[in-house]
């Protein structure tokens, strides 16, 4: 990946080649947030730091899920959305033609309460949800929890000041940190893991008090840290990965508090995947191929070979056969293991890079992020032929399901509309209609 720069965020179209917009909107979309209006519209709520949150019910009366008012601007919603979308110089890739008519998830509520923030424009795993009612964000140098159910916000740890480890565990660097920029998060049940640009690890358990680990993953100038990984080793023990731009991969044990895997690759690795049954790793970063490696060895078992560009996404289909990889391409691609001579799907985004895959618990659906303005769900089940696509404005910070796959949650980051998108899934009860059909049978 890119090294961080302090312009990152205020140059991010460069990364998905934006040219100027001659409109004046243009101007003031992405200049000072998604459109600051002179209106008083009091039906869209105030626009001067006091948030205000749209419910279900308001979208579907006709409400913007977002509470921008474009009936008081001089751009149709239509319209600057075609006018961004004329913006972006894309590759093209020869692509699975897919129907976007599906819903599987229903839009839920636009929390503006909390903002999610971004630090460096190419990692966006930076929203994670333990529960459906349950997720955590990061906001600045905090990491929030929000919580769907009573509608509040708590900080669950704050890197602007010194933070050292109250657990005195062995190879914890017992002198901490001091303002920490985060580029990366993972949750998992109980355990926070955090990266930093310099290397940093922060391990917390959320049901404790304070931190109880802290490590530098390496004192190399190239040190930032791209993505985390937490998974249950087959013993049972808590391990997590962390993926670096110094081309290297660690595997830490959180019980014994100590690093007993490291795998240096050629070039800076942006994200790994391990295999539900762990044996195999999904590896990707600053070269065209990704590879699929042994968890235990680090050996490459073969290369994935389609992308044309780096990618920095990836994530495993509970089912272990198939997988998913993300590139700057505006490609995901569908990989089978028992057969990896080519992808076996190409998936399109709109925009630019795809920066962030999800899949459902349960194996049903993928989510597909690109960097800003559109999230794409697809049906497994259809072969990826049928999609929902998520539309609106803003930076992607993170896209999370719940692990019972009845939520999903959009961070989106921008100055004026900065917020949580959460979605539930549908369900079709088809089980009721069955239970009529004796008594429909009985009457003829």
């Amino acid at each position: 990946m890119q090294p961080h720069r302090g312009d990152d965020m205020d140059e991010m179209a460069e990364d998905y080649d934006m040219g100027d917009v001659e409109d004046d909107m243009y101007e003031e979309f992405q200049g000072s947030g998604l459109g600051d209006s002179d209106s008083d519209d009091e039906e869209y709520g105030p626009l001067d730091g006091r948030a205000t949150d749209i419910s279900s019910a308001q979208a579907r009366k006709g409400k913007d899920i977002q509470g921008i008012p474009w009936s008081t601007l001089s751009i149709t919603r239509e319209r600057y959305r075609q006018t961004r979308l004329e913006q972006y110089k894309n590759y093209e890739n020869d692509c699975k033609p897919t129907d976007k008519g599906g819903i599987y998830y229903e839009f839920q509520r636009n929390t503006r309460s909390v903002k999610s923030t971004i630090l460096h424009f190419q990692l966006r795993n930076l929203v994670w949800a333990t529960s459906k009612h349950d997720v955590y964000l990061m906001s600045n140098y905090s990491v929030l929890h929000w919580s769907a159910l009573s509608s509040q916000k708590y900080e669950v740890m704050n890197v602007s000041g010194h933070i050292a480890p109250e657990e005195r565990l062995p190879g914890s660097l017992l002198e901490g940190f001091s303002q920490i920029q985060v580029s990366t998060l993972a949750i998992k049940d109980k355990l926070l893991v955090a990266g930093g640009f310099q290397g940093e690890l922060i391990c917390k358990f959320l049901d404790r008090k304070g931190i109880s680990f802290c490590c530098r993953t390496t004192y190399d100038d190239n040190a930032i840290t791209n993505a985390l990984d937490i998974y249950d080793s087959s013993s049972g023990a808590v391990h997590f990965m962390s993926s670096n731009n110094d081309c290297g991969i660690r595997d830490f044990d959180l019980e014994k508090c100590q690093l007993c895997k490291h795998f240096h690759f050629q070039w800076p690795v942006n994200h790994t995947s391990l295999s539900p049954d762990g044996k195999l790793l999904v590896i990707v970063g600053d070269d065209p191929d990704g590879m699929l490696v042994d968890a235990h060895t680090g050996k490459t078992v073969h290369k994935l070979q389609g992308h044309v560009d780096f990618s920095f996404a990836s994530a495993w289909n509970p089912d272990g056969q198939t997988f998913a990889t993300g590139n700057q391409d505006k490609t995901c691609r569908v990989w089978d293991v028992r057969n990896l001579s080519k992808s076996v799907a190409v998936l399109r985004g709109n925009l630019g890079a795809i920066r962030s895959i999800r899949f459902t618990s349960d194996g049903r659906f993928m989510a597909m992020a690109e960097p800003a303005d559109f999230v794409h769900i697809f049906d497994v089940g259809s072969g990826y032929n049928k999609q929902q696509e998520l539309d609106f404005f803003g930076e992607i910070s993170g896209v999370s399901f719940s692990p019972d796959t009845e939520a999903l949650f959009v961070g989106v980051w921008d100055r004026t509309y900065g917020s949580l998108l959460q979605y539930s899934r549908l369900r079709n009860y088809l089980y009721l209609d069955s239970l009529k059909l004796p008594a429909k049978a009985n009457e003829t």
